[in-house]
């Protein structure tokens, strides 16, 4: 954010306010981040669209119920999370499938000197380990998403999911020894 930016509380008060551009310009500003979020979460591309989508439908009916003393990245994610665990529970109702499989066909994280069976390679782990956040228990993986992902500290965190610090910091640390667990247990991904 340049210094000529209206910082995210004169967003929202503009967007209050009826000033579309306003809700543009929160959106631009959180929508990767969301993004990212939900992709994390629920290992899906399309569906992670979608759940971003909802959650700045759902943040903008709420807007009034923004508090400005917090940041507004903390009080998006809450609502982000809040629509994962909703999709979860859609999904478990469903029940189409067996196992949420990250669909990474669209990421393109190769290198430019790779050759195509290194970047094929480097897609097969990805995918292995969207699947293997993806399988976290939601505690875990909601605080393994903000803080490693999302880059969000241990206060920031604690306040998205309503817990104390040292509950995240337990938190993460489960959650990795259950990551590093579950990927030694899978097959790695073949060259």
């Amino acid at each position: 954010m340049s210094g000529s930016d209206p910082d995210d509380r004169a967003l929202a008060a503009r967007a209050l306010a009826g000033q579309q551009s306003a809700y543009g310009a929160l959106m631009q500003r959180h929508r990767d981040a969301v993004y990212r979020l939900a992709r994390s979460h629920v290992g899906d591309s399309d569906e992670a669209l979608d759940i971003t989508q909802e959650t700045f439908v759902a943040a903008f009916a709420a807007l009034a119920r923004y508090d400005g003393s917090r940041p507004f990245r903390v009080w998006i994610a809450r609502i982000a999370l809040n629509k994962c665990r909703d999709w979860a529970r859609r999904r478990a109702v469903r029940r189409f499938f067996t196992f949420a499989r990250p669909i990474d066909d669209a990421l393109d994280i190769a290198t430019l000197d790779a050759t195509p069976e290194e970047a094929a390679h480097s897609n097969r782990e990805i995918a292995r380990i969207n699947a293997a956040i993806a399988s976290l228990p939601v505690t875990l993986k909601d605080v393994l998403l903000l803080r490693a992902i999302e880059g969000m500290n241990q206060a920031e965190a604690a306040q998205v999911l309503g817990v104390t610090e040292k509950a995240v910091e337990t938190r993460l640390y489960r959650a990795r020894a259950k990551l590093t667990e579950i990927l030694r247990d899978w097959p790695p991904a073949r060259v």
